[in-house]
């Protein structure tokens, strides 16, 4: 199968056009009381859905240190024994983390963290070098995230990383890294057919930056596995909600948004494809600079995910018939992890 590709900003890294955000794998945690992750998980499972993956032509590994408070990455880590060579892995840092009680405890923007979160991430991945690291902390304010370059430009340096960027769904700060940072590539940040993020997406492109699209099936709405009978438990960060998580509400898809993925869902299904494989074509569409990144911690959930890759991107007819459905309806806050 011929893999899709795209470039990762302006390193020059050729990356699969799509992929595996590793949230998931990560398994339960919370901050106090609210849950972050997204239920149990299988550790076997996740590690025979990394290697699919690769198996598939994805080439691109996304996770944080603060995904099961550095579980994902521990598994990340052991499913890609033998083919670093081959992948290009990004994390990230910014939280504060207690493994032993799997919370998260804080933040830390310190230049003095960003190296201790570094080497902490490094082991777990057992790798000596990441690829792409990015800063957290989506609103932190940009005079304090322009601090922590001289020390980002350092580690690039000494062989540590090989770029950075930053996890935002601002645009200002966007375009802060992508002008002050000499080895800012990307920005990270929530864009799908239901949410299009376009002052961040220009912002990006304006600085030659990739933009990396968490959420890109919208918590998984864009699956088409869920109804308005759907229920999740209260392990799932979909289950017991925060306030910047919109597609969910006590623990139920809510219905507006059922009826927006219900208003494209055809048009996204045109070629054969499936509703995921659809909107991550919706994507590709929208702009060269995207690079959806899909969470899935099952072997079939990657194969499907994969499969949108020898499709490519929706035909411009596609691409405006969704537009013309969605014009108004995308003003909504969406995930931030």
């Amino acid at each position: 199968m011929t893999v899709m590709k795209r470039t990762l900003g302006r390193s020059g890294i050729e990356v699969s056009a799509l992929g595996m955000g590793c949230w998931a794998i990560g398994g339960p945690f919370w901050g106090g009381d609210q849950p972050f992750g997204w239920g149990e998980v299988d550790d076997d499972e996740s590690i025979a859905t990394v290697r699919r993956a690769v198996e598939l032509g994805v080439t691109l590994f996304d996770t944080s240190d603060a995904y099961g408070t550095g579980h994902s990455e521990t598994i990340l880590g052991r499913a890609l024994a033998g083919h670093r060579d081959d992948v290009v892995i990004a994390t990230k840092w910014g939280n504060t983390i207690d493994p032993a009680t799997r919370q998260l405890t804080g933040s830390d923007a310190s230049p003095a963290y960003l190296r201790r979160a570094l080497e902490g991430s490094l082991e777990r991945l057992g790798t000596d070098y990441i690829d792409l690291y990015q800063l957290h902390l989506n609103d932190l304010p940009i005079p304090v995230a322009q601090e922590l370059l001289g020390t980002l430009e350092d580690l690039v340096e000494e062989g540590k990383i090989r770029w950075y960027g930053w996890s935002t769904d601002h645009a200002d700060r966007a375009a802060a890294w992508g002008e002050a940072g000499p080895h800012c590539t990307a920005v990270q940040h929530a864009f799908n057919v239901l949410h299009d993020a376009a002052e961040v997406l220009t912002a990006c492109e304006a600085h030659g930056l990739a933009s990396l699209n968490r959420s890109p099936l919208a918590m998984g709405l864009l699956t088409g596995k869920f109804t308005a009978s759907s229920t999740l438990g209260p392990d799932d960060v979909r289950g017991i909600a925060p306030d910047w998580l919109a597609y969910f509400r006590d623990g139920r898809p809510v219905p507006l948004w059922l009826d927006r993925v219900a208003a494209v869902r055809e048009v996204l299904r045109s070629g054969g494809r499936t509703l995921a494989q659809g909107s991550l074509a919706w994507i590709w569409a929208r702009s060269g600079s995207t690079i959806p990144i899909s969470g899935c911690r099952t072997v079939a959930q990657v194969e499907e995910n994969a499969g949108a890759l020898a499709r490519g991107p929706l035909a411009p007819a596609e691409l405006a018939e969704v537009e013309r459905l969605l014009a108004d309806l995308r003003a909504e806050p969406v995930a931030a992890m």
